[in-house]
C-alpha cells in the first residue's frame, strides 16, 4: 500500500515543484464537462496563472479575456478552437495566443485532451499596438541551438516584438544536455514538462522531476537544470519580457 503523506511536490517562497499526485480539481466559470488544475496562481506568489485542463468529450471553454492574456497550448488531443473569430482544429502541440478583450470558444474535444494555459494581465506599451489573436505549432525545425550547445534547442513559440510582454518556449535538452550556468534573473517561469526526465536546482535545492510536473520559479530564483534518463528532456515555459524592470 502506498503512503499517501509521500509527494515530490514542494512549495517555497519562491520556486515550487507540483507533481500531478497533488492534483485537486478547480472550478472555472465557461469551463464545462472537464477538470481544472490550476498549478500555478498569485495565491503562492506569482504573477501569472498557469492551469492543465482536462476534457470530456463534451467538454468545452467559453469566455473572453479581460485584463489578463491567456496562451493555450494543446498537450494531447484534439478540438475545435474560436479564438477572436478566427476558427481552426487544434492537435497536440499546437495552440493559440488570445489577447485582452477577446472571445475564446473550444468544443468537440476527443475524450481526455489536455491543454495548458498561461494566463499574464496585460501591460500596454505606449507606442505599440496590443498584439492580436495568434496560432503556431511546435516544430523542431524552428529551435535553434542555444549558446553553441547542440544538446540544447529553445523554439520561441511568439514573436519577439515589444507589443508582447510575454514570451512562451519549448526546451528541447538532448540526452545529456544541461543549461551552460547557475541562471540568476529577473524574469519568471511557469513550465511544464513535456517529455523525459530531469534534475532541477531551484535556490539550492535539488528536485527529480519528469513529464507531467509543473514548475514556479519567481523573480531571482537560481536555476539550473539538466536532461537525465535515456530520451530528451522537453518542457514548455512563460516567461515576462518586455517591460522595463521597475514601475516607479
Amino acid at each position: 500500500m502506498e503512503i499517501s503523506a509521500l509527494t515530490r511536490s514542494v512549495v517555497k517562497r519562491n520556486h515550487a515543484v507540483i507533481a500531478p499526485d497533488g492534483y485537486v480539481n478547480s472550478n472555472v466559470p465557461g469551463w464545462t464537462d472537464c477538470t481544472v488544475n490550476v498549478l500555478i496562481n498569485e495565491q503562492m506568489g506569482a504573477r501569472l496563472c498557469q492551469t492543465l485542463v482536462t476534457l470530456r468529450a463534451g467538454g468545452q471553454l467559453r469566455g473572453r479575456t479581460e485584463a489578463a492574456q491567456i496562451f493555450f497550448y494543446v498537450v494531447s488531443g484534439q478540438l475545435q478552437a474560436e479564438v477572436g473569430g478566427e476558427a481552426r482544429t487544434l492537435r497536440a502541440d499546437q495552440y493559440v495566443y488570445a489577447p485582452i478583450g477577446t472571445d475564446y470558444l473550444f468544443t468537440e474535444p476527443t475524450e481526455g485532451t489536455q491543454v495548458l494555459t498561461f494566463h499574464k494581465v496585460y501591460e500596454p506599451l505606449p507606442g505599440h499596438a496590443t498584439p492580436g489573436v495568434y496560432f503556431g505549432e511546435r516544430d523542431l525545425s524552428k529551435a535553434p541551438i542555444f549558446m553553441n550547445d547542440e544538446a540544447l534547442r529553445i523554439q520561441e513559440l511568439l514573436p519577439n516584438e515589444p507589443g508582447f510582454d510575454m514570451a512562451v518556449n519549448i526546451f528541447t535538452y538532448d540526452i545529456g544536455g544541461h543549461l551552460p550556468m547557475v541562471e540568476t534573473h529577473i524574469m519568471e517561469h511557469g513550465l511544464l514538462y513535456l517529455q523525459g526526465q530531469a534534475i532541477y536546482m531551484l535556490d539550492h535545492e535539488w528536485y527529480p522531476v519528469k513529464k507531467g510536473d509543473a514548475i514556479w520559479m519567481g523573480p531571482y530564483c537560481q536555476q539550473w537544470a539538466t536532461a537525465m534518463g535515456k530520451e530528451p528532456s522537453v518542457y514548455i515555459y512563460y516567461k515576462n519580457v518586455n517591460r522595463f524592470p521597475t514601475v516607479i
